[in-house]
């Protein structure tokens, strides 16, 4: 396989999936604020709170459409640039991409029409449970393709068949409760609701900074301040718990991104700062936290953690015998009938895509020398800077989301929304949730590289075989057409915005229902 081939096929789905990505965690988010904004409305019937609901509403339906049109063209590229990896692993892969689709996206694609036109055919409960089954179409989305991917990062409850020469299904209920899916699923959906809540913050502290529609942004306001405390620290923990799933299954993402070259003995320091070098293999003028670290990956104040020399020797072995499984292989596919090379092969299976890696120099991985044993052992290593970085600046947004709601969560319960320079500090904290999320993305799968799934298929054997000229072909079509949608996405929300929640009632000249019980709420505003 051509090098470039791979490197463009691995950017062209980078490019997909951060794109795809901005638009997922606004939809999650904003989703379940539409329950909690209808609910309110349901109970007190204050038209105010429909006036809220629909406006959000609206927002989310724009950011919606263009996740849908992103996420489907993602799941394509499997088929078209990643072919000898849908043909591996599809039967476990596919299996909950094809669950998603056919549960939870006709799910929210059945009620999204509902809750969009069915405000003045069904009744307020009736449209309620429109938009919950809106909402937990959505999340289902999102814990589908997360079972997925968590299948990519901790391959569990799967096996392969030497007679087919694909992964197969052995324990589907292993996939399904698969620890790092479950922990990914949590994580990432808290981290959508926290960027669906800075997004309603922001966009309240604007109207707010304007003296605009201020009864109904000191509403959504309020709701956005206790629903993004919740969130943010539950981002938090469970981005702990995440880290806490590495250290069974992924113990090379867990060092690199932390820079530990060596092992840590117990109590093992959280490298807080520091400058990471792959040439050298060091960290220079590295700050630790004494146990912090310890206390993440173990659990405990008495456990080591294992660092990326150690993981790499570790990893020579496990070539090594991956080496003998590839040699029993070749013999079962000579002759199926063999019991010694079907002996051998189930003693090492675990070790053959660790045999694979050494495809990436040499044909025939049985002609491997020891010294490029040693070598693609050192391919298992992700790069350590961009992972040490990475995860610095997701979790630096983080704790700061957890102050910026927490002074939001006080300053409404005093009744003082329109603290200026607060206000400013939620406008100008818009774009933070997407760069810690887009950066969480990055962390999870630059991390497992050079794996397509972790210890079993690598990465650069997935790939379709393509030309240099039809890849760039894509990617810049690709690359076009996707930053024209997101100009027409970015216009229609300020658009939106600008026109504010009562724009209907203005067009027509009549205040509607909504609009005269916000009256007194908002009357210092009109006037």
């Amino acid at each position: 396989m051509d090098p470039a081939v791979v490197d463009l096929s691995r950017l062209q789905f980078a490019l997909t999936a951060l794109y795809h990505f901005l638009f997922v965690p606004l939809t999650l988010g904003l989703s379940f604020m539409l329950v909690i904004m209808e609910s309110t409305y349901v109970m007190t019937r204050r038209p105010i709170w429909r006036t809220i609901t629909r406006f959000w509403g609206t927002l989310f339906g724009i950011n919606f459409v263009l996740g849908v049109a992103t996420g489907i063209t993602m799941e394509f590229q499997f088929g078209m640039n990643w072919s000898y990896y849908s043909h591996y692993v599809g039967d476990i892969f596919g299996a909950p991409l094809a669950i998603e689709g056919l549960m939870a996206f006709f799910l929210e694609a059945t009620f999204v029409g509902l809750m969009f036109f069915g405000w003045d055919k069904l009744s307020r409960v009736g449209h309620l449970f429109v938009t919950f089954m809106v909402a937990l179409g959505t999340n289902l989305s999102a814990l589908w393709i997360l079972i997925a991917n968590g299948w990519m990062q901790n391959p569990v409850g799967s096996t392969f068949n030497p007679d087919t020469m694909r992964m197969e299904v052995s324990d589907f209920m292993a996939v399904l409760f698969n620890p790092v899916a479950q922990a990914k699923f949590v994580h990432t959906v808290s981290a959508g609701y926290v960027c669906a809540a800075v997004f309603v913050l922001g966009v309240s502290a604007f109207y707010l900074l304007r003296g605009k529609h201020v009864g109904f942004a000191k509403r959504s306001m309020t709701v956005a301040a206790a629903f993004g405390l919740a969130a943010s620290l539950s981002v938090v923990v469970l981005g702990d718990q995440s880290g806490y799933a590495l250290t069974d299954n992924q113990k090379m993402k867990l060092a690199a991104l932390e820079a530990m070259w060596h092992t840590e003995p117990a109590p093992a320091g959280l490298t807080l700062i520091g400058i990471p070098s792959m040439k050298d293999r060091e960290t220079h003028y590295g700050v630790q936290v004494p146990w912090v670290m310890g206390l993440i990956a173990t659990r405990t104040i008495d456990k080591p953690v294992e660092g990326i020399f150690e993981l790499v020797a570790t990893a020579e072995t496990r070539i090594e015998s991956g080496i003998i499984a590839y040699d029993a292989l070749e013999g079962i596919k000579a002759n199926s009938a063999d019991p010694v090379a079907r002996g051998v092969f189930e003693t090492h299976r675990r070790d053959l895509g660790y045999g694979l890696l050494l495809k990436r120099h040499v044909a025939d991985p049985r002609q491997a020398t020891p010294e490029l044993i040693r070598q693609t052992a050192w391919d298992t290593v992700p790069n350590v800077p961009v992972l040490f970085w990475t995860f610095r600046v997701m979790a630096g947004i983080g704790l700061f989301m957890i102050a910026l709601f927490g002074t939001a969560f006080v300053l409404c319960s005093l009744r003082k929304h329109d603290t200026r320079w607060f206000l400013w500090v939620a406008l100008l904290a818009i774009p933070l949730p997407w760069v810690a999320i887009e950066f969480g993305w990055i962390l999870a799968e630059f991390g497992r590289q050079p794996w397509a799934v972790e210890g079993v298929l690598p990465t650069f054997l997935g790939a379709s075989s393509l030309t240099v000229a039809q890849l760039w072909t894509t990617i810049i079509g690709f690359t076009v057409l996707y930053g024209a949608l997101a100009v027409v996405e970015v216009r229609l929300l300020l658009f939106a915005i600008k026109k504010g929640p009562f724009h209907e009632q203005d067009t027509f000249g009549a205040p509607a229902p909504e609009a005269a019980a916000a009256a007194p709420a908002i009357a210092p505003a009109v006037a």
